[in-house]
């Protein structure tokens, strides 16, 4: 992921969601004028703000199923907690490389996914699992680029990653994702290589990369939208869930998916081989594929949706967007992240001296 809104305003997302689940039921007591029982329970371990709380309002009132949100800040995050013997949450948002170390690990459950009502929506190229590629196990949720989100006032036109770092030159301050696959994956984008590299040497010479450009670098952060916004910050890699800001302020702040290529994420919906209430969570999965709920979420997280029907439903200022719905050109530079098995810790070691590096 990597994170999207991933606008990732992480500490609202669950009182949000709460709040917003309450207010449905209430609403639900005060039309009937009775007392009503809950069909069953849903927990939901999601991305922070990756999911618009209108969406669980809706399935609520549609369902009588209560929702529980809880939330993560990344996908090793969330794989600890689930290892570690967290029991209760029924479906999780892993990025689609994430799914399958899930997978692997056996902690998905298959619940067919591809068989049920509403999957005919779904676009064919978002089946991107290594080794689901029929989606039976898990629901292509989102998708969405990575690049940089900027202060024109302070960054003027920025095209390229060059242009970003070029920043630093002038005395403007940039930052990164502290995120060891995005970061590097960017080192290695621009030297010509594949973000899922597992030779040595290129590794090396994207070691070499970053830690020269690291003093350009005034911090490694997820949580900058109001220092891009203030100026404070000129610019900063992130998600194209910026894009929200951008729509909002089109003259003080932009966007851009870098001329060289950037990477891509996906997340998925998968359900816990240890979920209590399967029920539940297979009846989410139906629900979310109704093209105006996808919408309704694509609306408010600004990114782009596996539901080829819902397309049709977003706002004009999403459809044109070159940003969420990039031209083929661009997509063909979009590169997403695989899962990598063992030589993950040859990238961890990168990691490491990247960011002891002096």
């Amino acid at each position: 992921m990597a994170k999207s809104l991933r606008t990732r305003l992480r500490a609202s997302a669950k009182l949000a969601a709460t709040l917003a689940v309450a207010g449905a039921l209430n609403a639900v007591l005060a039309l009937g004028g009775t007392s009503v029982q809950a069909a069953g329970k849903l927990n939901i371990y999601n991305w922070g703000d990756y999911i618009n709380p209108e969406v669980l309002t809706r399935f609520t009132k549609d369902t009588g199923i209560e929702v529980t949100l809880d939330t993560y800040g990344t996908n090793e995050e969330m794989l600890a907690k689930i290892q570690a013997g967290a029991t209760g949450y029924d479906i999780v948002f892993p990025s689609v490389h994430m799914r399958d170390i899930m997978q692997k690990l056996g902690l998905l459950h298959d619940a067919k996914v591809n068989t049920l009502k509403g999957f005919e929506n779904i676009d064919p190229i978002s089946k991107r699992s290594k080794l689901d590629p029929e989606s039976s196990y898990c629901l292509p949720y989102a998708w969405g680029a990575v690049g940089v989100f900027y202060n024109k006032a302070e960054a003027g036109e920025v095209k390229t990653w060059d242009d970003f770092f070029a920043l630093a030159d002038k005395g403007k301050k940039i930052t990164m994702l502290d995120d060891l696959r995005e970061t590097i994956g960017v080192a290695l984008i621009k030297n010509g290589y594949s973000v899922n590299e597992t030779d040595a040497d290129a590794l090396k010479q994207a070691e070499a990369w970053l830690i020269e450009r690291k003093d350009k670098i005034s911090a490694f952060s997820y949580d900058i939208v109001s220092l891009v916004q203030s100026g404070d910050i000129a610019a900063a890699h992130w998600y194209v869930g910026a894009t929200l800001y951008t729509i909002q302020e089109p003259d003080k702040l932009g966007f851009v998916i870098p001329e060289e290529g950037a990477t891509m994420y996906q997340e998925d919906i998968c359900v816990l081989k240890s979920a209590p209430n399967k029920d539940s969570a297979v009846a989410f999965l139906e629900f979310y594929m109704q093209p105006e709920i996808a919408a309704l979420n694509t609306k408010q997280q600004v990114n782009g949706t596996a539901n080829v029907p819902a397309r049709d439903l977003l706002p004009p200022e999403l459809k044109s967007n070159p940003n969420t719905n990039p031209p083929a050109d661009v997509v063909k530079k979009l590169q997403i992240f695989e899962d990598l098995g063992n030589d993950l810790r040859k990238y961890n070691r990168v990691w490491t001296k990247v960011r002891t590096a002096q």
